[in-house]
């Protein structure tokens, strides 16, 4: 009996089991599905979390990338990058010519940035080979990100139908957003960081993500706390020391091949045209910023100053080598090693595409064949010269590849086509003091120094009121935008309209969708009486989108100097867009009667009287014409 008892007490769970509705097992699966979706749904409704976009409406029919993006990608930085604000058109045109070029602050042209990178001689340099196509040249270059921000952001730029995609990266895999030893990481392996990437578009993910934060926060002091003044670089390098071959060194190189793989077979599928560049680095200027033991291998210090001493014997390719050595053996992985750019090479072997050996160039171009201070400003942000000098390999390298839209005819040679490309390069005196304020402000802040308590401000030689209006753009009291319009502003109060313009077109060159740029200026010229000056931008605004301010304007001036036949065009198609300027109709009496067309003449200058009786000279103008009604017109 105790035999039978024990038995039937080990079958009853078993029967509780297969009674048990498969409903049941049904509902405990949705519930948690269901409450994540409420969740989700409620903290929508509440306005809680964000969602990044990847591309923003600057007017209705222009893009750019959303200047929060990386927020995407920092999560405890107050300040994020943001791009240089290149637009393009929403709907790409059919004479469209369209480049993205993808990576980190030495792709964005720092410390030249917005307008210095190379993105910008490439795209005067295709407009001058190509007058017949829209070229649209997108830098979409953010400071202290990696690879993982150029994989999240691709699927969005192969969205906007690219020809063309550049990529310059490499140099902050390690510190970088989300790299294995940024203040701003979620772990060593790009599958996890790459799916905590595609789940923060969900509100949920963004609810617990923010509450780990703050939790950990409570426990420790976040190193971007306190850091108003530094560069963004010197605060997300959170594993400072990250030794040659150690296994976070791997961790890295591993994370860029993983990341750059998915980028290319992603080009691949899409069919989309891509060029891969090796980066560079000062090699013979910048000594190693943290010399540490490193088993197998001399202090990276030490084989700096045996390469410098073979290159003072002549002995360059030795040179060469232990520089490069020295580079790998620093600590501080504020450069890219070798290895990063052997992998760059062997991806565009596997995928069959272009490779520009910016590197390799970049020596060719030095004294004794190694990169240092004639090229680089810093340990690996080029100097202006080394920005063009990267546009022209890469363009060279679209030659080479076939890659150029088909050619047209302009009659010049490739070396009128590069020095119009550098006379359309609009950089200027401001550009200039704001660059050198930002070198001041990085070569005084760690690595390169041990941070110390004096304002680094006062580094800064404020010599004039243009300098005062760089300090304010580095300090952020105004944009970089705002600090043109006041140089200009500046430059006209004090008559100097030379470079009035100059700052004008700057602007425009980077906002050409900013129309009072070219109304306003041109205005401030016409009432200068700087009509030269003033014909110039009115030209940009008719070629940009005409109006009929500016073709009124046009067709003034070219009256006044005698082309009839260009006054006329204008003066007509100013009525067509306004009919309601007594002094087009004026004018455009005037150049008939030039012509000898007196009775359109007559027509025009009744029509000027019809709007303003009392139009200055119409009615003698009119009288004259009156008085030739019996001659032959």
């Amino acid at each position: 009996m105790v035999h039978k008892k024990i038995i039937r007490e080990k079958e009853i769970p078993m029967r509780i089991r297969r009674h048990v509705p498969k409903w049941f097992y049904f509902t405990a699966v949705l519930i948690p599905i269901l409450f994540f979706l409420l969740l989700e749904a409620a903290l929508r409704i509440f306005n809680y979390g964000s969602e990044i976009k990847q591309w923003v409406n600057v007017t209705e029919d222009k893009y750019m990338l959303n200047p929060e993006v990386a927020r995407r990608y920092f999560y405890s930085t107050k300040n994020v990058p943001y791009s240089n604000q290149n637009t393009f058109d929403v709907i790409k045109k059919e004479s469209a010519f369209r480049i993205f070029i993808l990576g980190e602050s030495s792709a964005a042209g720092y410390p030249y940035s917005p307008n210095g990178d190379f993105g910008h001689y490439l795209e005067k340099r295709l407009e001058i080979e190509f007058p017949g196509k829209k070229i649209e040249v997108v830098n979409l270059g953010l400071t202290a990100t990696n690879s993982y921000t150029l994989r999240d952001l691709f699927p969005g730029v192969l969205d906007q139908k690219p020809d063309l995609i550049m990529i310059y990266t490499g140099h902050n895999e390690y510190y970088g957003a989300l790299g294995v030893g940024s203040l701003e990481s979620f772990g060593s392996y790009p599958f996890l960081v790459n799916t905590a990437l595609y789940l923060n578009k969900f509100r949920t993910f963004q609810l617990i993500r923010n509450i780990i934060k703050d939790v950990a926060g409570l426990f420790s002091d976040s190193e971007s706390s306190g850091a108003e003044g530094r560069t963004l670089m010197s605060q997300m390098a959170r594993d400072k020391l990250i030794k040659y071959n150690s296994g976070i060194f791997n961790a890295g190189l591993h994370q860029y091949e993983s990341n750059m793989t998915d980028i290319l077979e992603m080009a691949k599928e899409a069919g989309v045209n891509v060029i891969l560049g090796t980066v560079t680095f000062n090699l013979k200027d910048q000594a190693p910023f943290i010399s540490a033991p490193t088993e197998g291998f001399p202090e990276a210090a030490e084989v700096f100053s045996d390469a410098s001493f073979l290159l003072s014997k002549g002995k360059i390719n030795q040179a060469d080598s232990l520089f490069r050595l020295a580079k790998d053996l620093d600590a501080l992985r504020f450069r890219a090693p070798e290895k990063l750019n052997s992998i760059t090479r062997a991806l565009a072997v596997r995928y069959n595409y272009p490779l520009a050996d910016i590197d390799k160039e970049f020596n060719k171009a030095s004294p004794d064949s190694i990169v240092g201070n004639n090229l680089m400003v810093d340990h690996l942000h080029p100097t202006l010269a080394g920005y063009l000098l990267i546009g022209k390999i890469f363009f060279k390298k679209m030659e080479e590849a076939g890659y150029l839209p088909q050619k047209e005819a302009n009659n010049l040679k490739e070396e009128a086509e590069d020095s119009t490309a550098l006379a359309n390069f609009y950089f200027s005196k401001l550009d200039s003091a704001i660059a050198d304020y930002r070198i001041i402000l990085l070569k005084n802040d760690w690595p390169f120094v041990n941070q110390k308590a004096r304002n680094t401000l006062n580094l800064l030689n404020v010599k004039n009121e243009l300098d005062s209006i760089g300090l304010n753009v580095i300090v952020n009291r105004s944009s970089w935008e705002a600090g043109h319009r006041a140089a200009a502003a500046m430059y006209l109060k004090k008559k100097d309209y030379d470079k009035y313009l100059y700052e004008l077109k700057v602007l425009i060159d980077q906002y050409p969708f900013i129309t009072e740029y070219y109304d306003t200026g041109a205005e401030n010229l016409l009432q200068a009486k700087e009509y030269d000056r003033a014909y110039d931008l009115l030209e940009m605004r008719y070629k940009y989108s005409p109006s009929a301010f500016s073709a009124k304007w046009l067709g003034i001036i070219d009256l006044s100097k005698n082309r009839v036949e260009r006054a006329v065009k204008y003066l007509e198609e100013s009525i067509q867009l306004n009919g309601n300027d007594a002094q087009v109709y004026f004018n455009l009496s005037g150049a008939y009667s030039m012509k000898k067309e007196y009775r359109k003449s007559l027509d025009a200058v009744n029509q000027c009287l019809r709007i303003n009786p009392e139009f200055p000279g119409a009615q003698k103008l009119q009288q004259q014409l009156s008085n030739l009604r019996n001659t032959d017109y």
